[in-house]
């Protein structure tokens, strides 16, 4: 006999949990960078990229993993 495991999640879940996680990662590549120094200073530190677009892309990242966690498939 074949005994099926019950898993907290399932296949979908995690799919969609690596989906938010590469969002994150990518949010946070957009964020770095190199920053400024003692002697020079650097305005890209200051673009719209790294200051809005960025933290935007983790939080949705963020957010679609806490649905990724939450989401309940659908009986067949």
């Amino acid at each position: 006999m074949e005994k099926k495991k019950d898993f907290a999640f399932g296949r979908m879940n995690f799919i969609l949990l690596a989906i938010g996680m590469i969002a994150v990662v990518l949010g946070f590549i957009l964020m770095s960078g190199s920053g400024s120094s003692e002697h020079e200073f650097n305005p890209e530190i200051f673009s719209a990229l790294r200051i809005k677009v960025a933290p935007i892309v983790c939080f949705l990242g963020f957010a679609f993993m806490g649905v990724a966690i939450m989401y309940k498939p659908k009986d067949k």
